[in-house]
């Protein structure tokens, strides 16, 4: 799967439909983040059941205010919705490997339980109190 754009208009669809997204923040200005762009697009060549989207920080300030980016290049595992790891600054193709092998293997039961305790209304309940 290539690389996608993502913009206010498609973020949170892709989050919802999407079971493991990898979220690149950049701006073309950034000469880091341009010489990352071909290590995340091949990265997104050997990983086609991951969806590897890019937020131009510049083009969707409301994206990156969203998620308080404040340096760049930035770097959002999204797993089941929930973001698992943040990675500020520039990293080489091995070390993007890596995070994305311990994000594979990372245990999300602790995020299913929330979401099991959050359907029920328990955690809405335990937040009043």
């Amino acid at each position: 799967m290539a690389t996608v754009k993502l913009t206010k208009k498609n973020f949170k669809k892709t989050i919802e439909d999407n079971d493991f997204v990898i979220v690149d923040f950049w701006a073309p200005w950034c000469e880091p983040c341009v010489e990352f762009t071909p290590i995340f697009e091949a990265a997104s060549e050997k990983n086609k059941d991951i969806l590897f989207g890019m937020v131009d920080i510049e083009a969707d300030t409301e994206i990156g205010e969203y998620f308080q980016v404040e340096k760049i290049p930035g770097l959002l595992i999204i797993r089941e919705q929930a973001g698992i790891h943040t990675q500020i600054g520039q990293i080489g193709a091995s070390a993007l490997d890596e995070i994305i092998k311990w994000a594979r293997d990372h245990d999300m039961s602790t995020v299913r339980d929330y979401y099991k305790r959050e359907a029920k209304g328990e955690i809405k309940a335990a937040q009043e109190k």
